[in-house]
């Protein structure tokens, strides 16, 4: 089958010469000699930036819905635009007046190569201090907006940063921080602070630490009096020190060059063409490569970004009043809103009832190649349902940082009636590897590799996982290419532990490749263990097959190599547990959420309810979870649970939950042996 940009049947190559241990070397059949940027003028992120401005000079580029009262912090029900003549201004201005800072107050002798932290939430001003820095030949250093202070701390002083741009909230932080990151000279507030007395206490209190405070605007309005001319950096040169969120340890910092960075934005160009019209939610973290890819990508194609609220909680209001066109997701916001539509179609009524036929409808039509429209049902239902939960105006979707479901994934393209793609990567490959192909109504895989980068299978032999595997060879995924990284900053160990002598990112996943040629991931060498009979456990795999019922929020399951069982801690949906309560245990109808998360016959009707979930989706019996604590408080990044692309924290779960969990253990007793297979 021919899709619109390659042939679905055989969407890789294969070059000559494989090694011992390992598969040939796979590249896209479409790019089979590596594309290391799709325009020869892009150089920087500038660039990429610049590429969209002589698209769309007086088109929208950022937008904002305004405060309308600092106090309340209530925003409008609308969104200002800047063109993208006007945010070149600003990162021209801005650039000129961090220089002019730099060499007057902070009496800088060299001005190339300095980094700058942002610590933000999603805005404007983040993107226009890394084009700055992108246009005057220095780098940033992102921070999450989350960061716990121990965190913060370690990134600032590895990374040697002496000036940050910070919301207000985090000039607090930092001042805290101050006699522990000794080195830190100045902060750049982007937040105009209330009044005078205000301004007068913050700042007193900074030089009291023998910090300096300047404001964001204060800074452009030095440059708009003294604009100087770009100095570029070169393709080579860093553009960003990215501190990876992963779920152990201490963050790594990857070095990220601009030509990383333009070859990311170039192999995802390729795989997806983005329109001038094309508007994008800005609301995936910007510390984050994913966040930071997708928005160059639609800054590079002359595409708006409009930003959200800065707050999960008023995201799909922020939908609503954008309508935007793209979509970037994560699997647990893509759970959590298929949990709900799969909830809806199953009520009782003739409306349930013809949306049930209508789903069946489309998914039969989508297992036979005939595509995820359908010119009836559409126009009835499911354009009104894209409209009700996206805004109207969503052509396509891309989900990525973790594995989604194929019942998942299928349903909602059919619901949203939009191109639904998955995509894989790391932080070490500027976001981009892999991603599925238009037209492909598969599900289950993670398409063919980028046009910048090539990927091979390595043996895994003690997990039995070996590239001469039949009837498809199996092994480490492997990825070279112009988007992945050289190492980490000052860290030549796990340098060396990632990256071997050739060049190839040694990924931790395992993977499968199938007669098309697309990567199948099937396995994780990292964030596996063993359970004490010796069976190997990929967590997040069960986690999200219980993720997908409605009753189930969020989900952690613990098992170690002293235990022969699961166990999982869980925060229910409180309507999917009324709902459950109504139906099961009527006498407790009207608890409160509390009450019954810690009822015993409530967690049972629940344990027994995910039990059924996991016979259904073909859990083995040791994959089970063998008992649960239903508890009340959400995982969250603040209570340093999740990591802001809302992985769970394993090594920080464990420990916060100790107690829990050696109670499930406790409880089960003996009786794990007895019930360890279903």
């Amino acid at each position: 089958m021919q899709s619109s940009d390659g042939d679905l049947n055989k969407q890789t190559i294969i070059l000559p010469n494989a090694g011992t241990g390992e598969t040939g070397v796979r590249r896209n059949a479409v790019y089979p000699e590596l594309l290391e940027v799709f325009k020869p003028e892009l150089n920087t992120i500038y660039d990429i930036f610049y590429h969209g401005y002589k698209l769309s000079k007086n088109q929208q580029c950022m937008g904002v819905r305004p405060i309308l009262d600092p106090l309340t912090r209530q925003r409008a029900n609308y969104y200002e635009w800047e063109t993208y003549e006007q945010v070149n201004q600003r990162i021209t201005w801005f650039g000129s007046g961090l220089l002019d800072f730099f060499k007057n107050d902070l009496q800088y002798t060299r001005l190339e190569q300095i980094p700058l932290g942002i610590w933000a939430v999603n805005r404007p001003e983040w993107h226009v201090s890394e084009l700055a820095c992108s246009a005057y030949s220095m780098y940033i250093v992102a921070l999450y907006d989350t960061l716990g202070p121990d965190t913060v701390e370690y990134v600032i002083n590895h990374a040697e940063l002496e000036t940050v741009v910070c919301t207000k909230d985090h000039v607090v932080d930092l001042l805290k921080l101050r006699e522990k990151i000794p080195q830190l000279k100045a902060i750049v507030c982007v937040d105009p602070f209330l009044n005078i007395e205000e301004e007068r206490a913050m700042k007193g209190w900074a030089a009291e630490k023998g910090v300096q405070i300047v404001q964001f605007s204060e800074l452009e309005e030095r440059g708009k009096k003294n604009p100087l001319p770009h100095n570029y950096a070169k393709r080579d040169d860093l553009a960003c020190l990215m501190y990876t969120s992963g779920t152990t340890g201490m963050p790594k910092g990857a070095m990220l060059t601009h030509g990383n960075l333009i070859a990311a934005v170039s192999g995802s160009m390729q795989a997806n063409a983005t329109l001038t019209t094309d508007v994008e939610l800005c609301y995936l973290p910007l510390a984050h490569i994913y966040g930071r890819i997708v928005d160059l990508v639609i800054l590079c194609g002359g595409g708006s970004l409009g930003f959200f609220s800065g707050s999960v909680d008023t995201l799909m209001e922020d939908m609503m009043i954008l309508k935007p066109t793209t979509f970037p997701a994560v699997p647990r916001l893509l759970n959590r809103i298929y949990a709900k539509l799969a909830q809806l179609a199953n009520e009782p009524g003739a409306k349930a009832s013809l949306l049930r036929w209508a789903i069946d409808t489309k998914l039969k039509n989508l297992k036979e190649g005939r595509g995820y429209e359908h010119p009836i049902l559409d126009r009835l239902l499911f354009k009104k349902i894209n409209q009700k939960v996206l805004g109207g105006n969503v052509r396509y979707i891309i989900s990525g940082s973790a594995p989604i479901g194929v019942d998942v994934l299928q349903f909602l393209r059919v619901v949203f009636s939009c191109d639904i793609r998955e995509g894989y990567g790391a932080t070490e490959t500027a976001a981009v590897s892999c991603m599925t192909m238009h037209s492909d109504s598969r599900a289950g895989h993670i398409g063919r590799p980028a046009g910048c980068n090539e990927i091979k299978l390595v043996d895994v032999p003690e997990m039995n996982y070996l590239s001469t595997d039949k009837p498809y060879p199996r092994g480490e995924i492997c990825i070279r290419g112009y988007n992945v990284i050289k190492g980490y900053f000052k860290n030549e160990e796990k340098t060396r532990e990632a990256f071997d002598e050739d060049g190839w990112y040694h990924s931790g996943d395992v993977g499968m490749i199938d007669e098309r040629g697309a990567l199948i991931i099937i396995d994780r060498k990292k964030n596996i263990f063993k359970l004490a009979q010796g069976e190997y456990i990929a967590p997040e795999k069960i986690e999200n097959i219980y993720a997908k019922h409605p009753i189930v929020a969020q989900f952690y399951l613990h098992g170690d190599s002293y235990h022969h069982a699961l166990v999982g801690i869980m925060v229910p949906d409180p309507e999917g547990l009324n709902d459950l309560v109504k139906a099961k245990l009527p006498n407790l109808a009207g608890a409160s959420y509390q009450e019954l998360c810690n009822n015993k016959q409530v967690t049972k009707a629940v344990h027994d309810l995910l039990t059924q979930v996991g016979k259904k989706a073909g859990l083995r019996g040791f994959e089970f979870a063998k008992a649960i604590r239903l508890v009340t408080d959400p995982f969250t990044i603040e209570n340093g649970l999740l990591t802001p692309t809302l992985k769970v924290k394993r090594p920080e779960a464990r420990k916060y939950y100790e107690k829990e969990i050696d109670e499930l253990y406790q409880e089960l007793g003996s009786a794990t042996d007895n019930t360890s297979k279903l």
